[in-house]
């Protein structure tokens, strides 16, 4: 079923990373971690859709999406960047695997931490950010997408790496082995995993190594 809401508010949080927020319609009900396919209510536009995560609570009266684009594609989210307050958006109903099923690691790659912001969130408004841990790998410093949220939400649980830059506030390299056997401390936890599918392959055969299994990862697509 396809919904059309209007844009109440939206502008850059980063360099390169739009927020959005919309109406939300009646009896519009998600899970935090859950995404919807989106489309630009313009001619020639509305049968283009793209998933993007919700990163606003089910109970907040309002719809958010936090989104990364891509101007060297010539596409949907290039497109965002046109859009305007009052403009909108064409959304279907709510998908995905990704929810949250206990305290544990979660791990992301870039843009890939979208489906983690609202679980982090909803956390943080429980008082129940005990055991939970973000490891984060981006290019550089200003590709970490709210990075002061996450900051003061999670302190010392939150883990950077750059793989791009180097800098004397974070490691430089990537989420391997190495990284992950010295940040995790409880291999019975569950692992939240999102990234691009070549960081999401070498993640699932590095945490294999280290004796985590299959039934303890949380992802949109296990291999």
């Amino acid at each position: 079923m396809s919904h059309k809401v209007k844009i109440q508010e939206i502008g850059f949080i980063t360099h390169n990373v739009l927020q959005i927020q919309a109406q939300k319609p009646a009896d519009y009900n998600f899970t935090p971690g859950q995404a919807t396919e989106v489309a630009l209510d313009k001619e020639g536009w509305r049968d283009k859709k793209r998933p993007f995560t919700f990163t606003s609570l089910p109970g907040d009266g309002y719809l958010q999406f936090t989104i990364k684009v891509y101007p060297k594609h010539d596409g949907v989210t290039d497109m965002l960047q046109t859009l305007e307050q009052g403009d909108n958006l064409l959304l279907e109903d709510p998908w995905g695997a990704i929810s949250y099923q206990g305290p544990g690691v979660f791990i992301a790659g870039g843009a890939g931490v979208t489906p983690f912001v609202a679980i982090i969130k909803e956390l943080a408004q429980k008082n129940e950010l005990s055991g939970i841990k973000l490891l984060f790998g981006n290019k550089r410093e200003r590709d970490i997408i709210l990075q002061s949220q996450f900051e003061r939400w999670l302190g010392k649980d939150f883990i950077n790496i750059l793989s791009d830059e180097h800098s004397s506030k974070f490691p430089h390299g990537h989420i391997d082995k190495e990284f992950l056997k010295e940040h995790i401390d409880n291999t019975d936890s569950k692992f939240y995993l999102c990234g691009p599918p070549p960081m999401m392959k070498s993640l699932q055969a590095d945490l294999q190594e280290l004796g985590i299994s299959k039934g303890q990862l949380v992802a949109e697509d296990l291999s």
